[in-house]
């Protein structure tokens, strides 16, 4: 049942006319297929034709302005309309036109412009592509098989300590000035005393 709908629907299906391929801004070079469709209810006969393109882009609707590059009487079976050699024309910008005549008399056209035919110019050189070289990471002080990840801590220097100076021989301890002390009272005690006597011994006499 529903295959027969599929074939019911496809006979059915209005097919329009179009270029597929190629597309407006394409360069073309040599030999270039052109796809698209043609059948369309009510088709009479067919041409695909190229036009030099305008100052304003467009093509012309004149008749004279377009050239014929193959003429149908029935249409294209699949895809594939017709091959367009671009080498018997010279280098420029050109439209494509698909036109169908219907049996009542009026037609259809399919109109790609902006297509742009260059068989003198050289091929563009591709550039290559730039690519990051790889970069190989080693990792710092990487441990071989076996071996523990932590290092050995590395020993603290010890800070050199102070030597003591030696005693400074000129220099005088409490103890010392204490003894001088006493000694240089002792001595004027005693010098009091010599002296005491001395006069007493003088006025006895």
């Amino acid at each position: 049942m529903l295959k027969a709908i599929l074939i019911f629907a496809l006979l059915f299906q209005e097919t329009i006319v179009s270029i597929s391929s190629p597309q407006a801004g394409d360069t073309l070079r040599g030999r270039v297929e052109i796809t698209g469709g043609m059948d369309v209810p009510g088709f009479e006969s067919a041409e695909l034709a190229f036009a030099y393109a305008s100052p304003s882009g467009g093509a012309s609707d004149s008749a004279d302005n377009w050239f014929a590059i193959q003429t149908f009487s029935q249409p294209t079976a699949g895809p594939a309309i017709a091959a367009w050699d671009t080498t018997s024309i010279s280098d420029g910008d050109y439209s494509l036109r698909l036109r169908v005549f219907l049996q009542d008399g009026s037609f259809q056209d399919a109109l790609v412009t902006d297509l742009k035919v260059r068989n003198d110019e050289p091929l563009p050189t591709p550039q290559p592509t730039q690519t990051f070289a790889d970069f190989n990471f080693q990792p710092l002080n990487e441990p071989s098989s076996g071996e523990s990840s932590f290092s050995d801590p590395t020993p603290i220097a010890a800070l050199p300590t102070s030597t003591p100076l030696p005693p400074n021989p000129a220099s005088l301890t409490t103890t010392s000035i204490l003894s001088i002390f006493g000694k240089s009272a002792l001595a004027i005690l005693g010098a009091f005393i010599f002296i005491s006597l001395l006069l007493r011994l003088r006025r006895s006499a």
